[in-house]
């Protein structure tokens, strides 16, 4: 079991960047998949980015565009989304969230959100055109 905890939104301005953190805590974040999702006010909760246990692999939706970056520090047990070039539709509560039992190679598995069992409280971002 594993508790998660996401930090570093706010309100930027059109272009801007933020990083935001999933700090993990009662077990090691490299047993898991790991994920960001967000979902905005009257949308359904959609996938952002997926990284593997090892770090090696990566996914992304395709609105992400080359903008966005999720990595891994195990050192911190944390995981990361950096987004540049961010746009007033990115606006929405971002989530992070956890999996052990399938692989990011399945692209049907990791864009389903039914799939991870452990999620952070959220956090907001706003981004202002």
């Amino acid at each position: 079991q594993v508790q998660l905890v996401e930090s570093g939104g706010g309100l930027v301005q059109g272009g801007g960047s933020l990083r935001l953190s999933c700090a993990a805590s009662g077990r090691t974040v490299s047993v898991y998949v790991m994920a960001w999702f967000r979902q905005a006010p009257g949308k359904e909760r959609e996938f952002v980015a997926a990284i593997s246990r090892s770090g090696v692999s990566t996914a992304y939706a395709d609105f992400v565009e080359g903008r966005f970056t999720i990595s891994r520090s195990y050192a911190q047990n944390t995981v990361f989304l950096q987004m540049n070039s961010l746009k007033p539709e990115d606006t929405a509560v971002y989530y992070c969230a956890a999996d052990s039992d399938h692989s990011i190679l399945d692209p049907a598995r990791r864009v389903n959100s039914r799939e991870y069992d452990y999620w952070g409280q959220g956090t907001q971002v706003a981004v202002s055109s």
